[in-house]
């Protein structure tokens, strides 16, 4: 099949660089799209338009920075984009749900209603499941981080959680990340700001992988980080690591690029040789929160250059991954500017996923519409 996606793809990104320039965002030129700027019908869907196996995906928008938000929880709340997510997409992402501090909020207490409710409105629309994420440097709960345990009640603590968390949605989750962003942008491990690396060593890894899948024997666990879209320190740290761990039998089936991409600097070019070379390992490979900011003029509103470039990057990067065998899923970091965490984090910059508030679909949904149908097609 590889052969396959990677002329597909290639096919692809010519006839998208063609009318960049000359073409208007509001129409998108040389794309397959009849229906109205809102439509959610079968042949507007983009989980209909993917090849078979390959699963298109978004994050859950909800808890985490959404709390402090002049907006009630997205997914609870807002029924139109709970049906959009719904038709449009084959698996979904808790964005926060189900990091530390937000479903283990308590010593002795977890809070499972969002994730619960995420996992079943997948059940019932027939999605996968992203698992989001079990040992990572951030989000953490204050109990943890300033709690006064041994190294032993450490391990012990971080041993219950993956047990208890991913044996809950056992045969549920299709991937978990189960250990996000370890490396720095130097290929170093977070020794000083991760508190499992820096309490119990760099052994702890293997362990969390271990314990997850004795949890559930049949998700596919993952490395998840950004930054590493390109050949460079931090995936050449991955490869090493993992190259070891799997010598060691540790159950370490994937390695997702995360994604998170701005117009103000080049298209990784390196993407699809980055995650050929974790598919040659052996490992399944995935895009897993892709988005786009831009710098956005005084008006707040993207010009329609700055919209067919954000276009250009989405269809790169999808095409990146349908290239690549073992990469069989791809995500994007929610679906609507509405509640896109960018604007938050990123003084300045927005309109970073493919559609807008009221969502009407940008030139980027049409891109990865098109480009996965060609990639249907053969």
């Amino acid at each position: 099949m590889r052969h396959l996606r990677f002329v597909t793809a290639a096919l692809a990104t010519a006839a998208l660089s063609l009318p960049l320039a000359a073409t208007s965002a509001t129409a998108d030129p040389s794309f397959d799209h009849g229906g109205a700027p809102h439509s959610n019908a079968r042949f507007d869907q983009l989980r209909r338009a993917a090849p078979d196996g390959f699963f298109v995906g978004t994050a859950v928008a909800g808890g985490g920075h959404h709390l402090e938000q002049d907006y009630p929880d997205p997914f609870t709340s807002d029924k139109k984009y709970r049906k959009t997510m719904g038709q449009q997409f084959s698996s979904v992402s808790p964005e926060n749900q189900m990091k530390w501090e937000y479903i283990h909020p308590e010593r002795n207490r977890y809070n499972f209603k969002m994730a619960d409710a995420i996992v079943d409105f997948a059940d019932r629309h027939q999605q996968v499941v992203r698992g989001h994420t079990l040992l990572w440097h951030s989000q953490n709960p204050a109990w943890l981080e300033e709690g006064d345990f041994s190294d032993k009640e450490l391990r012990a603590i971080l041993r219950e959680h993956i047990t208890t968390v991913v044996g809950r949605y056992a045969g549920q989750i299709q991937q978990w990340d189960v250990a996000n962003e370890i490396f720095d942008g130097e290929g170093k491990l977070r020794t000083e700001e991760n508190i499992w690396l820096r309490r119990l060593g760099p052994g702890i890894i293997a362990d969390a992988f271990r314990w997850a899948h004795q949890a559930d024997p049949k998700a596919k666990l993952f490395f998840n980080d950004y930054g590493v879209e390109d050949i460079n320190a931090k995936s050449d740290a991955y490869y090493e690591l993992i190259k070891n761990l799997r010598k060691q039998h540790v159950p370490v089936h994937g390695f997702s690029s995360q994604a998170h991409l701005s117009t103000r600097y080049g298209f990784p070019g390196g993407l699809e040789e980055s995650l050929r070379r974790f598919d040659e390992l052996g490992l399944e490979t995935a895009i897993t929160e892709l988005d786009v900011r831009m710098d956005l003029p005084e008006s707040g509103e993207p010009t329609d250059a700055q919209l067919q470039k954000q276009a250009d990057y989405y269809q790169q990067a999808l095409s990146a991954c349908l290239a690549v065998d073992g990469c069989n899923s791809f995500t994007i970091w929610g679906f609507t500017d509405k509640y896109s965490w960018v604007p938050v984090f990123f003084a300045g910059e927005g309109s970073a996923t493919v559609m807008t508030d009221d969502l009407t679909r940008k030139p980027a949904f049409f891109a990865l519409q098109s480009t996965l149908k060609a990639a249907q097609k053969h």
